[in-house]
């Protein structure tokens, strides 16, 4: 049994584990899921002073989140998590609203359309037509950063790379957390960490992907963004733990990266798990990773 030098992730992994369903219990189906993580984001606190209300962009939904000192006409444009199949800008709110009070910017989350009902490329469209409105209604690209985790660090990558092909100008900069970035889950560490990740799975992620993208090329870009070219995309910053499944999501994304001569930085969070940013509250390290995520992008929005 592996010991934890930390203790505060020591506690987060026994709250997991008392949160993981009985043997033999029946599978959640999507409905189950997505309303159980929505429930959990809603019972998170936000930053004194934080209010966030609806609003459509371009047809889809989405949640703008304003934490006080907010600099005018900057934008965060946030790509939630959930495998593809799940979350929402409510399971994320808290999240996002800690990011955006660190980069001092307005949030916008979409409620990006999930698989099974809507597949590939349906999240990657939504992406790109909510990415279209914030450039319409008049943010400038040079105050717009781009962020998301897990699949949703996935889909920022990939909203990347349609921006690219679609000769759309770039943001600021991506901020992307724990990315799934790779649907054919080739990389070491799904192996290497299955016994120290607390909640992804090989299995589980087989079954989401399918869900999403179908019978359709796993290799596809833009459902894995491993397998694009970035040339000429904006800075990148990547943010991971060290005990998570998708740990070589990251450290490939970021030889891609490096490869198309994309600055890129990487950083590998000692003992720290799948979107471990998401544990504010119970984490001092979560707490620095969003204080330095919002430094990083502060710097790179005018």
């Amino acid at each position: 049994m592996t010991s934890w030098k930390d203790p505060e992730i020591a506690g987060v992994r026994a709250l997991l584990a008392a949160r993981q369903p009985e043997p033999g219990a029946p599978h959640p189906t999507p409905a189950e899921r997505r309303a159980a993580m929505d429930a959990l984001g809603e019972m998170g606190a936000l930053p004194v002073g934080c209010f966030h209300e609806p609003l459509t962009l371009s047809g889809v939904r989405c949640e703008r989140v304003v934490p006080q000192g907010a600099v005018a006409g900057r934008a965060l444009l946030y790509l939630h998590g959930g495998a593809y199949t799940a979350g929402s800008p409510r399971s994320h709110r808290p999240l996002v609203a800690r990011l955006a009070e660190a980069a001092r910017t307005v949030a916008f989350a979409p409620d990006y359309r999930l698989g099974p009902e809507h597949r590939f490329p349906a999240a990657v469209e939504d992406a790109v037509a909510v990415y279209r409105a914030l450039l319409a209604q008049g943010t400038e690209p040079s105050s717009l950063v781009v962020a998301g985790d897990s699949a949703g660090g996935g889909l920022a990558m990939a909203l990347a790379l349609a921006l690219k092909g679609a000769d759309l100008p770039q943001p600021a900069g991506f901020f992307v957390i724990s990315p799934w970035a790779d649907l054919t889950q080739s990389g070491a560490s799904y192996r290497t960490k299955a016994e120290t990740d607390p909640m992804i799975s090989k299995a589980g992620l087989d079954e989401n992907a399918l869900a999403y993208i179908g019978g359709l090329d796993r290799r596809d870009p833009l459902a894995s963004p491993v397998f694009g070219d970035f040339e000429g995309v904006a800075p990148v910053l990547i943010q991971t733990g060290s005990e998570e499944a998708l740990l070589s999501d990251s450290v490939t994304l970021a030889d891609v990266l490096a490869h198309a001569r994309v600055e890129v930085r990487l950083e590998v969070w000692p003992e720290m798990i799948h979107v471990f940013q998401a544990w504010g509250a119970a984490l001092q390290a979560a707490r620095r990773a969003i204080r330095d995520a919002g430094a990083w992008m502060e710097a790179r929005l005018k």
